[in-house]
């Protein structure tokens, strides 16, 4: 009933820069949550931003000062700007959404989890 769909992914050097997008759509009545978790190779899956429906937001120690969370609420999309990026912040970047959807007429929770999105911080 909800998907989303991630993009910006890629490869880019040391101290360079990036931008996720994640679009949400199906029958959404609202959203009260949208985050970015990341998951690199032997390791967990572990929340990087998140950001509540009043605007709060969170950051992994490990990224703030370099990582923006932003939403568009028009287009129930966050973004992830990724700047003075480093070899550690190489992982997969899933996105995830909390809310409520309509379903005939009543309103369900849904939490769903984007495909994922390699990022590749090398020279």
């Amino acid at each position: 009933q909800v998907q989303l769909v991630e993009s910006g992914g890629g490869l880019v050097q040391p101290g360079g820069s990036l931008r996720l997008s994640c679009a949400a759509s199906g029958s959404i009545f609202n959203i009260d949550a949208m985050g970015w978790y990341r998951q690199a190779p032997g390791k967990e899956r572990e929340l990087v931003a998140g950001m509540i429906s009043g605007g709060s937001t969170n950051y992994a120690d490990s990224v703030k000062g370099r990582f923006t969370i932003s939403g568009d609420n028009a287009k129930n999309t966050v973004y992830l700007q990724m700047d003075s990026l480093k070899p550690d912040d190489t992982a997969v970047y899933y996105c995830n959404a909390e809310g409520r959807y309509r379903d005939y007429a009543r309103l369900k929770p849904f939490g769903v989890w984007g495909q994922g999105t390699l990022v590749t911080v090398s020279s």
